[in-house]
């Protein structure tokens, strides 16, 4: 395993098991198949609504809890200080955890500083050992790292071939934060795993493209998330440190971005729009149990 180390100095390691659309009934069978895989860092959030799973998956592995980096992330109604201290505390009971290593704010809307001073707090209490954000575009990151008493440590946003982040990882770079990729697959949108690039990359070095697009992340200092519901994937896309891309096929596939995401774009009104009509229906789905 190859590893970061955040501002704060503590190392993450570069590559996880991501639970995002791991449903509930398989949650479990899953992160202890990654865990056996090898897999030492586990991704999960609040909106996952599976972090009881990923918890009772830790305990039962066995594994020293000190020997597993967590991640969870807050959602957006929970943004605002006091809702944002309850819901981490929250997390942490769903989690059977006393600390978690990571925690993300998962979007860049409502009253993102307010769940950032609690973050602050949580983080001085030791109840979290780094945080983060996730999906801030440059505007929203640097405006957080240059007003906050701390800055965010990771930057978790989408991150493949077709997606690369150029300008976002710059300015990660400039104020130290550390860069995730979310989708580092784009979940094959696009072609993306018929692109012939990384076909023809991966057949040079007796990979699949899917350990291509991971080992140029990694080669690029991302840290990366995969997520697979199959035991056979998760040990293929861990089997990635053994080989090197040269410089050359390093700058072939950086002429694959499209600067534009394959999903959707924060920065899209439509968008912003479409993530407060989830938090209300959600809102009205808890007052009607």
């Amino acid at each position: 395993m190859e590893y970061v180390k955040l501002s704060n100095g503590m190392e993450m390691p570069i590559l996880g098991y991501g639970v995002y659309q791991v449903s509930k009934e398989e949650c479990e069978r899953c992160v202890l198949d990654a865990l056996r895989a090898g897999y030492r860092s586990i991704d999960t959030a609040q909106a996952y609504f599976n972090e009881e799973e990923v918890g009772t998956a830790l305990i039962k592995s066995g594994i020293p809890r000190k020997d597993i980096f967590l991640t969870s992330k807050v959602w957006v109604e929970h943004y605002g200080y006091e809702e944002c201290r309850k819901s981490v505390e929250a997390s942490l009971r769903k989690l059977q955890t006393d600390y978690l290593d990571l925690m993300l704010l998962h979007q860049p809307f409502a009253d993102y500083y307010g769940a950032w001073r609690a973050l602050e707090e949580l983080y001085e209490e030791g109840k979290l050992r780094a945080v983060g954000i996730s999906n801030f575009y440059p505007d929203r990151m640097v405006d957080l790292a240059s007003f906050a008493r701390i800055r965010p440590m990771v930057n978790q946003v989408e991150t493949h071939p077709y997606n690369q982040q150029i300008l976002a990882k710059e300015y990660m770079d400039q104020y130290g934060v550390q860069i995730e990729a979310w989708a580092p697959f784009g979940e094959g949108r696009g072609g993306l795993f018929e692109d012939p690039v990384l076909m023809e990359t991966g057949a040079k070095y007796g990979k699949t493209t899917a350990q291509i697009m991971l080992r140029w992340n990694i080669q690029r200092g991302v840290v990366v998330i995969p997520k697979s519901v199959h035991y056979e994937h998760m040990v293929e896309n861990f089997d990635v440190f053994d080989f090197a891309l040269s410089n050359g096929d390093m700058e072939k596939i950086a002429s694959l971005d499209k600067k534009a995401s394959s999903f959707f774009s924060h920065q899209d009104p439509a968008t912003v729009e479409w993530f407060v009509q989830m938090v209300e229906e959600r809102k009205k789905n808890q007052g009607n149990v």
